[in-house]
């Protein structure tokens, strides 16, 4: 299946980067706008307490989980909002490693940033998205 997003690597700005730093979604296409993929397993608990990794392992399941829902895949994400719960960069890290696992050559552009709390109990990590409809 081809994607409708062309993701845009600018020659001009470091490559230094792993993710594109635009994207190009020609109209008409149908927009997948995806609530926040929180660490919750199928009874609504928050899994991996304390474990950074193990929660965006879970994340990334829920969210490929809604795309295939609703027809699409995780290369037809246009766009990702990562948030962590730390101040500390180490953490952010370690869940932007497993994140780029799943995405792998599709480097969607992406906000990766800590935040003081989310909503769940015990929750560490949400990812939301954007992504066009093949």
């Amino acid at each position: 299946m081809s994607s409708a997003v062309k993701l845009i690597r600018s020659t001009r700005l470091t490559p230094a980067v792993d993710y594109a730093y635009a994207a190009v979604v020609d109209a008409p296409a149908r927009s997948l706008w995806l609530a926040g993929a929180c660490p919750l397993d199928e009874e609504g608990r928050t899994v991996a307490v304390g474990d950074y990794e193990g929660q965006t392992h879970q994340v990334m399941r829920n969210l490929t989980t809604v795309l295939e829902d609703a027809g699409a895949g995780l290369t037809d994400i246009a766009r990702t909002t990562v948030y962590v719960a730390s101040s500390d960069q180490a953490d952010l890290v370690k869940v932007w490693n497993v994140y780029r696992e799943y995405l792998g050559e599709h480097d969607a552009p992406s906000t990766l940033l800590g935040v003081t709390v989310l909503g769940y109990t015990d929750q560490l990590v949400e990812v939301e998205a954007v992504a066009v409809l093949p």
